[in-house]
């Protein structure tokens, strides 16, 4: 268990003083509807039924010509307005993607990095977990303010529509691409009670994208497990880190304001509310409207809770996700004044 608490002069309390400075979301591309993508990957099933299966409605595919840096890029500046930031405050920049981004050597960050002005001024790195990436990404950027640094910029982008065909119908029906920013800084209260990762090495065969320089291997994305396995190995590895998380901090799961949840899709969504026992009103839904982004789901998802609930200091957000790997992960945070 990783169970926050450490070493620098932004600790006060047992908790990571690291503040959500400013988030921001860009959804970029051509809005596909579940009739049009059913035409190509399903055509025998009823839009209808595709729609009740997935729960998804629409979702973003980008072009080919729009970069992830270029996103990356785009939501760090929209978050950094939101934290009343310029650029030159960051002092690191986490690039989370699952796909890649725009060049194997060197990391794709390098470019964000240029363009935000920010050479020789900030360090970077790619970071991949698959849908878990973001709050792997949060996790080190807590820790990292903790020990004193400056604000962390983090941009999630997923770019999953390029690794698709309607040969394997099943990833080709859910996923979309998405873009979301975070700035992690210090903070004078609230901060990361808890947080619990893992993986399962033996599971990861269930989803899989094969690597372009491996002969032989996948250049799409694979659902190979069935999605009742998926489902169950989710709810289990949840359940787990909630457990842990949730106990670290001495609370109850009902206690906690709001609940920030993986969405792989919209049935499995519901799925995994029910079997956690969350309350559905504490859940900021949105699959529906952009299919399942990845990394980016539960960060989508934390920027809509920011900007549409009615967040208050002192309120309790338990971050969720489980992804290929398998990987999986919480995140215990509260928000500061």
């Amino acid at each position: 268990m990783a169970q926050c608490g450490s070493y620098g002069k932004n600790r006060k309390r047992g908790v990571l003083t690291a503040g959500i400075l400013g988030t921001a979301t860009v959804l970029r591309g051509r809005l596909r509807g579940t009739a049009e993508v059913g035409a190509e990957a399903m055509p025998d099933r009823p839009a209808a039924v595709l729609r009740r299966l997935t729960g998804i409605e629409t979702r973003y595919w980008l072009d080919a010509e729009t970069t992830v840096a270029a996103l990356a890029c785009e939501a760090l500046r929209g978050a950094l307005d939101r934290a009343r930031l310029a650029p030159e405050a960051l002092e690191r920049v986490i690039l989370v993607t699952s796909t890649g981004g725009d060049t194997l050597v060197p990391a794709s960050v390098n470019a964000v990095i240029a363009g935000l002005g920010l050479d020789g001024r900030a360090d970077g790195f790619d970071l991949n977990n698959a849908c878990t990436g973001f709050l792997s990404a949060f996790d080190v950027a807590a820790r990292c303010v903790a020990t004193g640094s400056g604000p962390i910029g983090i941009a999630v982008v997923e770019t999953l529509t390029r690794f698709l065909s309607p040969a394997h119908p099943r990833p080709y029906m859910v996923f979309g691409d998405a873009a979301m920013a975070a700035v992690v800084g210090p903070a004078a209260s609230g901060g990361v009670h808890a947080t619990h990762f893992g993986n399962v090495g033996a599971h990861r065969g269930a989803v899989v994208l094969g690597h372009p320089g491996w002969a032989g291997t996948l250049t799409c994305f694979e659902f190979e497990s069935s999605r009742d396995e998926l489902l169950d190995l989710a709810r289990g590895a949840l359940q787990k880190s909630a457990d842990r998380v949730l106990a670290a901090a001495g609370l109850r799961l009902d206690e906690v304001e709001w609940v920030v949840l993986h969405q792989p899709n919209g049935s499995m969504l519901q799925a995994l509310i029910r079997g956690l026992g969350i309350d559905p009103a504490r859940v900021v839904p949105v699959v529906e409207a952009i299919g399942s982004v990845g990394a980016a789901s539960v960060a989508v998802s934390l920027d809509r809770l920011l900007r549409e609930r009615p967040v208050a200091p002192g309120d309790r957000i338990l971050m969720m996700a489980v992804g290929a790997g398998m990987s999986y992960g919480a995140v215990l945070y509260e928000v500061g004044r």
